[in-house]
């Protein structure tokens, strides 16, 4: 595990790397972030904010996705995937949102996860963006991946203990922007079919870089 100065090197060194670290899903109101994270489930983001234009057009307001059709939403968003339980999802949160939460996001953990569809990383992705909650973190496929080659973790794949583990670790009023950045970086340099170490700005505190460096020592001394 790092210490706490390595730690800071790399959430500086990310810093540096994005200064923007915001999230690349497209949206103008609260719910249509809440609304975009559930397509983006098993989708790329870069194809929910090709999606959403035409849907947010077409239903404009939380009233008119609380009476729409599923199968109708379910036309715009098909290429999302899963698109039926996702336009059921939408549907049924906008109702939701509306009966009980007066027409507005939550802000609480654990009334975000009463909405349909909504797990722990849209609820942390939704404390961070909308409300500016310190200490979330959104623990998706890139965070659990580069944390564990990182040494951030110990490795685990379970998102809510590396949710857990990266919390104890992480400054709290830089850990939303971290995780953004680490979506940047995963999609750029530590990608899942490879890492592009020669490139990488962190490869000073990388667990992942320093086993390749010791693995070709011992098979140049072989």
């Amino acid at each position: 595990m790092k210490t706490q100065q390595e730690v800071l090197y790399i959430v500086d060194a990310l810093k540096e790397k994005y200064p923007h670290g915001l999230c690349s899903l497209q949206y103008e109101k609260d719910y249509e972030l809440l609304f975009a994270v559930r397509l983006s489930a098993q989708c790329t983001d870069e194809r929910v904010n090709k999606v959403t234009p035409a849907l947010f057009e077409r239903f404009p307001t939380l009233e008119s996705f609380a009476e729409a059709d599923p199968e109708e939403v379910g036309q715009y968003i098909h290429s999302c995937g899963f698109f039926r339980g996702k336009s059921r999802d939408l549907v049924n949160c906008a109702k939701m949102l509306l009966s009980d939460y007066g027409g507005k996001v939550p802000g609480e953990m654990e009334d975000l996860l009463r909405l349909p569809g909504v797990g722990r990383k849209t609820a942390n992705l939704i404390q961070g963006d909308v409300y500016n909650t310190p200490g979330v973190v959104v623990a998706d496929t890139h965070c659990i991946r580069i944390s564990g080659r990182l040494g951030l973790t110990d490795g685990t794949k379970d998102p809510v203990s590396v949710e857990r583990q990266l919390r104890t670790i992480l400054p709290p009023e830089e850990s939303n922007g971290f995780c953004h950045r680490l979506v940047l970086f995963g999609r750029e340099v530590c990608t899942a079919r490879r890492t592009y170490c020669d490139k990488c700005p962190l490869r000073p505190w990388c667990d992942h870089f320093r086993g390749s460096e010791t693995a070709q020592e011992d098979g140049a001394d072989e």
